[in-house]
């Protein structure tokens, strides 16, 4: 037991009672103080575990004997007066085992959520210094982390990001800032497909191709827990600089998923 005010106020608090106890009772009648050693040894094992709550329970039982016995008519000791003493002992004792293990085990509680907010603030600095964005939504696809990456590629303010708002929200302002490289008319089926492969947790890899000329893997895994972890993975090298210069519109083309550039292509061509 560390020494502190925390450690000596319940046994300190104790001796006082229990001499002011003895004290007044030569002059005026007063009560048995056993109630209030309880609550003193109830209050020592919250401030400072067991032992200072054993410690207190040990100065109550010492004073609250000549206090007991004090007050017989005859001599000697009768079985309710160490009845009544071996009850103040088990509920003194009881007191403070049950409020030392429950101050131990919150304080374990606290100390386990503060390595968890710890090893979470650490990661959510690692993931804010990758370029592939990452977003975690829950069951309910609200987005509970969405690294700077991802806020860079699409543009997304950080008031948004830190509100939790709905995937379809992110989807919506990608295609409200013109974030996606793709037709006016052809958005609302490519957010619908993309809301389809999050709630069912579709894992096929796609590329999004960005205004700006990126293109960004787009992979979405469920969770244990029912929510989604998207991660949009920057392949503008592999994808971009690997076409032929001479051949760049009919690339382009392919990575249509509707195929109609393609098909203006190839009448191009014709």
């Amino acid at each position: 037991m560390r020494l502190g005010w925390r450690a000596i106020s319940g046994p300190a608090l104790t001796a006082a009672i229990a001499l002011l106890a003895v004290l007044l009772d030569r002059h005026l009648p007063v009560p048995s103080p056993a109630p209030l050693f309880v609550c003193i040894v109830a209050v020592a094992g919250s401030l400072s575990g067991f032992a200072s709550a054993m410690t207190s329970a040990v100065i109550a039982m010492v004073g609250a004997a000549p206090y007991v016995l004090g007050h017989r008519a005859g001599p000697g000791f009768a079985a309710a007066d160490l009845v009544a003493l071996a009850l103040l002992a088990f509920a003194a004792a009881a007191t403070a085992a049950t409020t030392g293990l429950m101050r131990e085990r919150l304080i374990g509680a606290f100390a386990s959520e503060r390595r968890n907010h710890a090893t979470a603030a650490r990661l959510s600095a690692a993931l804010d210094q990758v370029d592939i964005g990452i977003v975690l939504l829950d069951a309910e696809t609200r987005a509970e982390f969405i690294n700077r990456a991802f806020r860079d590629y699409f543009a997304l303010p950080d008031e948004v990001a830190d509100s939790k708002p709905p995937f379809i929200a992110l989807m919506y302002h990608g295609r409200d800032t013109g974030a996606f490289e793709l037709p006016e008319d052809e958005l609302g089926t490519f957010i619908a497909q993309r809301m389809e492969m999050v709630r069912i947790g579709d894992t096929t890899p796609i590329n999004i191709s960005l205004r700006n000329g990126e293109v960004l893997r787009f992979v979405c895994a469920a969770l244990p827990d029912g929510g989604r972890m998207l991660s949009y993975t920057p392949v503008t090298d592999l994808v971009r600089h690997t076409d032929a210069p001479s051949r760049a519109d009919y690339y382009r083309s392919l990575r249509d998923p509707t195929g109609r550039r393609l098909i203006r292509y190839l009448r191009v061509a014709e």
